[in-house]
């Protein structure tokens, strides 16, 4: 663990909580604004068959159980990425209006660490675009404001008396094999440190498909993001001397791209699923939606040493024995 204990404010729990909150309140009805979203309810448990489970870089094991009543296997969503298109739909959404929603977790194999936890909460936000809008500026305009809307967030929670790092709001954009490019002996979490460090707010593009090296830049699931028109947004964390991702996003797979990255990834069963026939039979409609991190950006904009400061989850006890040697006061 990283720790530039000169740039650490001190905080205690409850004023933690105080300022938690106020983020939280302030972020979500600026983006709200800024994208045109409404905000919905959402479900926590998905059936296997409905194929509305995000299965993320596909490898991960989902948290379920059966039903009592009746012995149906349920699982606890992932994401909800595919929902929300879904959601669009129903709810008869227009064009360049969308919905979003508060989703929570949990995701039994993520990493347990300074940035990492198997609780999550995040803003999952979908839009209905047109064709016209599935291009790199239409995507790229996107990220600009809720970058914008993030920095919003900053200074107003600097008019409520803490003073915390310095945001960078201007974008710098890269594709992962543009990336690969500038540092070819690098792994793709050296890549990302090292450009994040250098421009403080980047936006990687183009995540999912094999790049030049044979491998992809980070895994993604060949059926929700277009793998040519998505990407994820880091910003320069200067307490922990990384870069932190505070949201994965994209314009969402037309019937092209869904059959191209099912064939790259050889996930050919999934085109039983109702989901997948829906966007094959052009019966949902086309979409830009991303995931934004609730304690991740708490953690960001409050300068946080680890993610146990703005999230009250499960932590080992070498966790917690190191956090309590440093200072660093865990919910």
């Amino acid at each position: 663990m990283q720790f530039i204990k000169e740039k650490y404010v001190q905080l205690n729990i409850l004023e933690k909580q105080k300022y938690i909150k106020l983020i939280k309140d302030k972020f979500e009805r600026v983006l709200a604004q800024k994208l045109n979203l409404m905000r919905v309810s959402a479900p926590l448990l998905v059936t296997q068959e409905s194929g509305l489970q995000d299965d993320l870089s596909g490898v991960e094991r989902k948290v379920k159980f059966d039903v009592l009543k009746d012995g149906k296997e349920i699982e606890i969503v992932q994401s909800l990425a595919k929902w929300k298109r879904m959601a669009l739909a129903k709810y008869g959404f227009k064009n360049h209006s969308g919905l979003y929603t508060d989703m929570t977790a949990i995701r039994r194999d993520d990493k347990m660490d300074e940035i990492h936890s198997i609780y999550v909460d995040q803003w999952d936000w979908e839009k209905v675009i047109s064709i016209k809008d599935r291009n790199f500026t239409y995507l790229k305009d996107t990220v600009k404001k809720i970058v914008k809307a993030i920095a919003k967030t900053s200074e107003f929670v600097k008019t409520k008396g803490f003073n915390g790092l310095e945001l960078c709001d201007e974008v710098y954009f890269i594709t992962s094999q543009e990336l690969l490019d500038l540092y070819p002996d690098k792994t793709d979490k050296e890549r990302e440190y090292l450009i994040t460090k250098e421009h403080k707010t980047v936006f990687i593009m183009q995540i999912g498909d094999k790049l030049s090296n044979g491998m992809p830049h980070d895994l993604r699931a060949p059926d929700y993001d277009d793998w040519a028109l998505n990407g994820d947004l880091l910003f320069y964390h200067e307490v922990l001397d990384l870069a932190l991702e505070i949201s994965s996003m994209g314009i969402r797979v037309d019937k092209t791209a869904l059959l191209y990255q099912i064939e790259k990834s050889g996930k050919h069963e999934r085109l039983q699923y109702a989901f997948h026939k829906a966007i094959l039979n052009d019966e949902l409609p086309l979409s830009i939606g991303g995931g934004i991190g609730q304690s991740r950006l708490c953690q960001l904009l409050l300068g946080r040493a680890h993610v146990g400061e703005v999230q009250s989850s499960y932590w080992d006890r070498e966790t917690l024995e190191k956090c309590e040697r440093l200072g660093i006061e865990l919910l």
